[in-house]
């Protein structure tokens, strides 16, 4: 029981710790507006896929 009765405390301790911490409070959540970079714009325009694709699992017979 004695145990038990330490992890208790510790487990107390750690609650009183984590709720001494102030929590920051905000008004409005302000996220920075992120850059676009006009390169990575154009790769990402849709159109037509050129990569092929071969079954290397048919060869030929040995």
């Amino acid at each position: 029981m004695a145990e038990n009765d330490v992890l208790s405390q510790m487990l107390d301790a750690w609650r009183d710790d984590v709720e001494s911490v102030p929590f920051p409070q905000f008004s409005e959540l302000l996220i920075p507006r992120q850059q676009v970079r006009r390169r990575a714009e154009r790769r990402c325009t849709a159109r037509p896929s050129v990569a092929r694709v071969t079954n290397a699992t048919q060869g030929t017979d040995a």
